[in-house]
């Protein structure tokens, strides 16, 4: 009996790693339903708040921030529904500079992207790639330290973003 309590844990567990039931912590990103290598945070505070709160942060940092794109609405231009969407790209050119002399494909994500998105029920998220996918994607093995400080530092973004 013990072995079947064990796998019934054991299956219990994952099957809550792979739900969006469980409930998430506010600290804790986890990955998202629809793509695995973006971790997401739910946001305590408006759509417009956390855009502003994301952006303030990346400034207070002084990370340089590079645009703001606001999706729905470039959607409506095209006359296309969509709901509250807003991309956000920053980064640390010092930091980021070091994937791309790892190899250079890895500025097909660089400089950082955080996504701001409301869902019908007027949940707000903020979702972004996590950094050891894109080291894993583009077989960087030698910027460890870096892909720590970048996923620590975007973490504290869209933390603060999101309280």
């Amino acid at each position: 009996m013990p072995r079947l309590s064990y796998l019934t844990l054991l299956f219990t567990a994952a099957a809550c790693i792979c739900s969006p039931v469980c409930a998430q912590t506010a600290d804790t990103p986890i990955r998202a339903e629809r793509a695995a290598d973006i971790l997401t945070l739910k946001s305590a505070n408006g759509f417009d708040d956390t855009v502003t709160k994301l952006t303030g942060d990346v400034a207070a940092k002084g990370i340089r921030h590079f645009a703001t794109i606001d999706q729905a609405e470039l959607a409506g231009g095209a006359g296309l529904p969509l709901g509250r969407s807003t991309l956000v790209l920053f980064g640390n050119p010092p930091l980021g500079v070091q994937f791309l002399q790892s190899n250079p494909y890895a500025g097909l994500d660089w400089p950082v992207r955080m996504l701001v998105t409301e869902d019908a029920a007027g949940a707000v998220t903020v979702s972004w790639t996590d950094f050891s996918a894109i080291a894993s994607r583009y077989s960087i093995t030698d910027r460890t330290a870096q892909f720590k400080m970048a996923s620590e530092v975007t973490l504290s973004i869209a933390t603060a973003a999101t309280h």
